[in-house]
């Protein structure tokens, strides 16, 4: 950068006149940056809003959150995805109030201690809430860095990222507003330096930038073609028994949707038709065998490395002993009280069917 100083000062009178009023930007305490970043992780700001003011109301600073039981901070959560985010955040809420007193670590190496934070939150919080020079490099700044420097190497590559670590650093380093330089960048690349269509015009940094002068903005960030999505089949039963209960069962703690509840389902194999697959799923994974299944509707949902069609059945306990082999517990349930638990998104697109048809499934 042949001038940073200018840089710098174009940059946060920009941001300035233009910042949104986001309520984390309020008071912003460790514990709100630290929160709203790990909200905001591959979700959407206007998404990420109501669940923040919700969940600040219900969990006003770290040992509140910490000393909720896990079912209710999933449940808080329910509806924001991604759910690894919210068990990291109970367990690193944990970790601030029995190991650190209550008060957050303040250096970027601490704050990577917790469960979940890793460089860019780290960064963020320690440049936003305590005033550290320090880079949050996040995928808007990627994008911001690639055009102004014109990288022509795939962003994904690990040299090409500790590139950009770099420049992104050596923009930092001077600042007099850490915080805002940091939230300025991350602005500039979601509002004006976006993916499609840059809106060159309005970029408070034009005249820095390199890509922009050789006319390659659309072409950056370089980034290699991506393998094809892979497309599973599934077949989920809401199975219910002589008292009209419905069963549904809690996925384990670790891995995709841990500690969240569903009805239970398992993946077709290869031509299998979903009823022989869910009848399998029912006897293998549960001991128990269902009967009269009739389909209920059909629910497609994307995940970030794959998708799924669920075909979802309506059935009956036809015998057996409840033993769940995968599941760490499993309920019977009325309908009002289904409602108390977190499910996913695909299960609570069976519950809103039922919701719909004037509580009653069927």
């Amino acid at each position: 950068m042949h001038d940073l100083a200018a840089f710098q000062t174009a940059l946060l009178s920009w941001f300035g006149a233009v910042s949104a009023a986001f309520p984390w930007r309020e008071s912003p305490s460790p514990y709100r940056v630290w929160l709203s970043e790990m909200m905001l992780q591959q979700t959407q700001v206007t998404t990420v809003i109501p669940y923040f003011t919700r969940f600040l109301e219900r969990y006003p600073n770290v040992q509140a959150l910490a000393a909720a039981p896990l079912d209710e901070v999933l449940k808080a959560w329910e509806g924001l995805g991604y759910y690894t985010r919210a068990r990291n955040l109970h367990r690193a809420a944990q970790m601030i109030s029995t190991q650190h007193g209550g008060n957050f670590p303040q250096t970027v190496e601490a704050l990577q201690t917790l469960p979940g934070v890793g460089r860019y939150t780290a960064s963020a919080v320690a440049s936003i809430a305590f005033g550290m020079r320090t880079a949050a490099l996040d995928g808007n700044v990627i994008r911001v860095l690639s055009r102004l420097y014109d990288v022509v190497e795939d962003v994904s590559l690990p040299a090409t990222q500790k590139r950009l670590w770099g420049l992104a650093e050596g923009l930092i380093k001077d600042s007099t507003r850490p915080g805002d330089h940091n939230q300025a960048m991350m602005e500039l690349g979601r509002e004006v330096c976006k993916p499609r269509k840059p809106d060159c015009l309005k970029c408070p940094v034009q005249s820095f930038c390199q890509a922009f002068q050789q006319g390659t903005q659309a072409a950056r960030p370089v980034k290699a073609l991506k393998p094809p999505t892979p497309h599973y089949h599934m077949a989920a039963g809401v199975i219910t028994n002589e008292q009209g209960q419905v069963l549904i069962a809690q996925r384990p703690l670790e891995g995709l949707l841990g500690g969240l509840w569903e009805f239970p389902a398992g993946r077709c194999e290869g031509s299998e038709p979903p009823e022989s697959c869910l009848e399998r799923t029912f006897r293998q994974r549960l001991g128990i065998r269902v009967e009269e299944l009739h389909h209920l509707l059909q629910v497609k949902h994307a995940f970030t490395h794959f998708r799924i069609t669920v075909q979802v059945f309506e059935g009956r306990l036809a015998g057996g002993s409840l033993n769940p082999q995968d599941y760490p517990a499993c309920q019977w349930v009325s309908w009002d009280q289904i409602g108390r638990f977190a499910f996913g998104k695909v299960d609570r697109k069976v519950i809103d069917h039922w919701q719909t048809r004037g509580n009653r499934l069927w």
